[in-house]
């Protein structure tokens, strides 16, 4: 992947603890809070999306990540000069952020974080084929890896449904069990309001497929993202994708009247909202100095979510689905590790 302003780390010349180590430092730190915030806002835009609709949800996200962003911006002004082709991929980068978040909640509204953020996660591996579609070439550890997230993919999809495994259930706010359900919820999950309704064969498939889209879209991304991070502050890429999902999702559900709240889910948006934007602008701070290193960190917020889920929604994996995550997340972490 193109590092346009930024020299590849460890190269010669670069003495051990000296700005090539603190480089690295400053990537996998970025990466690691990144990973953290993501797998945050990951769990709790679960639960909301299933509580207000995955659209909603978004808007919220959105509105919420610049409120928090712009104090922030203003102290971290844009450089005096800023070229077209920046703008370009901020602009790139902000659509592939709305539409790619779009996809992922979708994912999450009806299937397993233990299994929608693995593959999410690959979009690392996504980023890489974008990479070697401009020149650059991948070895074949980065091969083998590429074909080991493929199979993983294959396999943790590969559940039949059971009718008394819930997709999962967050029971973070003392009043969520009290908050009046959406009809179209309640519709579809007649029974027990503590859980959510199990995952079918169908709804499995669906959100696997999406997760997948969400991936692909969220690679592109990353590259329009990393290359930006080299020209602007890393605020203002995580803030230009905002913008974007203002214009195209926030504003227009707003005005149609749809733009629903719950007391319920107020705090949960708040803490996905934030952890959002500061996780992006973790990312593409650290992104200014190792691309590949800030995306085998990024990418761990899909083990963090699936641990995270196991103990906080009660999910439960079949062994082929737990290998096929297993699998996800070594080849990620691979892949990253071979492109560094």
């Amino acid at each position: 992947m193109a590092r346009p302003t930024v020299p590849p780390t460890g190269r010669a010349g670069h003495p051990a603890g000296g700005p090539g180590t603190l480089r690295r430092v400053t990537a996998i730190l970025g990466g690691l809070i990144a990973a953290v915030l993501w797998a945050a806002a990951t769990l709790c835009s679960s639960r909301t999306s299933r509580m207000l609709g995955s659209r909603v949800v978004l808007a919220w996200v959105m509105l919420i990540g610049v409120l928090v962003g712009a104090p922030l911006a203003i102290v971290t002004p844009m450089p005096a000069v800023v070229e077209t082709s920046t703008y370009a991929l901020l602009g790139l980068a902000g659509i592939c952020y709305a539409l790619g978040l779009m996809l992922t909640y979708m994912a999450l509204t009806i299937g397993k974080v233990s299994i929608v953020a693995p593959i999410v996660a690959t979009e690392g591996a996504v980023a890489a084929l974008i990479a070697i579609a401009l020149g650059d070439t991948v070895g074949v550890v980065a091969g083998v890896a590429l074909a080991v997230i493929a199979i993983g993919v294959v396999l943790s999809s590969m559940e039949r449904a059971t009718g008394d495994v819930p997709a999962g259930d967050l029971d973070l706010v003392p009043d969520a069990l009290d908050a009046p359900i959406p009809e179209p919820v309640a519709a579809a999950a007649p029974g027990p309001r503590t859980h959510t309704p199990p995952v079918s064969d169908r709804e499995m498939r669906r959100s696997v497929l999406l997760a997948i889209v969400a991936a692909l879209v969220f690679g592109v991304g990353l590259v329009a993202s990393g290359r930006a991070a080299a020209f602007v502050p890393a605020i203002w890429v995580a803030l230009a994708a905002r913008f974007v999902g203002i214009a195209v999702i926030t504003i227009p559900i707003a005005l149609s009247g749809r733009m629903r709240l719950t007391r319920a889910a107020l705090p949960l948006l708040i803490v996905a909202g934030a952890g959002e934007i500061l996780g992006s602008t973790a990312s593409a701070w650290g992104a200014r100095e190792s691309i590949p290193i800030v995306a085998v960190m990024g990418s761990q917020f899909a083990a963090i979510s699936a641990v995270a889920a196991f103990l906080l929604f009660g999910e439960r994996l079949a062994r082929i689905q737990v290998a096929g995550v297993a699998l996800i997340i070594a080849g990620v972490t691979v892949l990253a590790g071979a492109q560094a």
